[in-house]
């Protein structure tokens, strides 16, 4: 009852807002996972979401990361992006953001789908319609990609901000972050967020803002042309994890493009994107450590740091038998989930073993409940019933206070972030609902 309270309150109409203070607007991924929450509470709801999101993709198949609402209270705003004035691709309205978040749309279809299937012959039909609805936009979302963020074939979906990643400051990003350079004209600022959360332990520093800010100006100045983004941003890594959820969302857009008699040259892309970043994927793990890595286009060098990105192979597969388990074996041992001093055998963004670790900020230790899910469902697919059970209900008993927080403090579980976050509150729904 809480977790559906969270959604129907943050419902402003047309989208589900992120948070109500601090996110009040539409974010890509987070639209995605509150869509699955949606589908228990009326599939048809579920389908609006998606649609809003939908309707705001670029001409060039770009699913921007943030749509704006009629709400302010953000920053950075439309008008810092100037997505509008400057791009040809980019919606009138609504005004969005000029950069993108990861691929997970395609899950969330296929999940809504199988809830919908479950419930009365209307929820089975809005949850097919919603397929036949979404395809074409999910086709194109997913061939932007491939050409955009990976033009040379190599099956690594590059991002070109941290932002792109979801993982906004996590350790990945510090040694591509310290080559960019804000210049001496970056327009001035006031952060919005440190008032909302007053910690500032829990959010990036001012010097990581004006390097997220400078990459904007950088795009602006190219009209977000993705072709010269990609050649002259000073952020361009190749994201692993990005990667993993493109191979795995592409998978799942190909089995419904099966289904539902999509284009077979269609859903021939599909398999084979899926299969190049699967291999991709699985040939980027440290001989050393067997972890998955980021690749640094700009540095052209591995990025080495241990985080939970790491484990990138399990969401899209691709490891022979043995390798796969001792990736399982390594994520809940005890230097990860099964660390003995969290609260929750939950993964931690970063292991409270490593040097980088700091238990409250934001994607540097804490515990992200829709990360869990993620992670969950994907263990689940590939047939992993046991660790993604335990995913689930290690996860219920971390939130069982009832704040449905952005995330949690590892070694207390201390509730940090924003409060009443929907997509918290919708993968809790899901699995509420198993």
């Amino acid at each position: 009852m809480e977790a559906a309270d969270v959604l129907r309150s943050n419902d402003i109409g047309t989208m589900v807002t992120a948070a109500p203070a601090l996110y009040p607007h539409l974010w890509s991924w987070d639209a995605a996972f509150i869509s699955i929450g949606l589908a228990h509470l009326g599939v048809e709801r579920a389908g609006q979401e998606l649609r809003t999101l939908l309707a705001a993709q670029w001409a060039d198949g770009m699913i921007p990361h943030i749509v704006y609402g009629d709400r302010g209270g953000y920053f950075p705003g439309p008008g810092r992006w100037g997505t509008a004035e400057l791009s040809a691709s980019a919606p009138q309205a609504p005004l969005t953001s000029g950069i993108c978040q990861p691929p997970v749309h395609a899950i969330a279809v296929g999940r809504i789908l199988e809830v919908a299937r479950r419930g009365s012959d209307e929820d089975r039909a809005a949850g097919e319609k919603l397929v036949l609805d979404s395809w074409e936009s999910l086709y194109r979302w997913h061939a932007w990609l491939a050409r955009y963020r990976d033009p040379e074939g190599t099956g690594l979906i590059a991002v070109v901000h941290g932002w792109e990643s979801g993982m906004d400051n996590s350790p990945r990003w510090d040694r591509p972050y310290s080559a960019v350079v804000p210049g001496p004209d970056l327009p001035s600022y006031v952060r919005l967020d440190r008032e909302l959360v007053r910690d500032g332990a829990e959010r990036p520093t001012d010097v990581e803002y004006d390097r997220y800010l400078w990459l904007i100006e950088e795009m602006r100045r190219v009209s977000y042309d993705p072709v010269k983004v990609y050649e002259t941003c000073s952020f361009l890594v190749a994201d692993v994890l990005v990667s993993a959820i493109f191979a795995v969302a592409s998978d799942v857009l190909a089995d419904l493009g099966d289904e539902f008699g999509m284009p077979p040259a269609q859903v021939a892309d599909l398999r084979a994107w899926a299969a190049r970043s699967r291999a991709a994927v699985a040939a980027s793990c440290s001989p050393e450590t067997g972890l998955a890595r980021d690749f640094d286009r700009r540095a052209g060098a591995w990025i080495d740091v241990e985080t939970l990105a790491g484990f990138a192979p399990l969401i899209c597969g691709g490891l022979d038998a043995d390798a796969e388990r001792a990736l399982i074996s390594t994520l809940h041992g005890p230097r990860w989930a099964g660390h003995p001093d969290l609260v929750a055998k939950v993964p931690p963004t970063v292991s409270p073993d490593s040097a980088g670790f700091k238990s409250r900020e934001y994607w540097r230790g804490p515990q992200w409940p829709v990360v869990s899910w993620l992670f969950g469902w994907a263990h689940a697919r590939h047939g992993h019933a046991a660790e993604a059970q335990r995913l689930r209900s290690e996860t219920l008993e971390l939130v069982g206070d009832g704040a449905f927080s952005e995330y949690y403090e590892p070694l207390t579980g201390e509730a940090l972030g924003s409060r009443r976050q929907s997509w918290t509150a919708a993968v809790i729904l899901d699995w509420l609902d198993y």
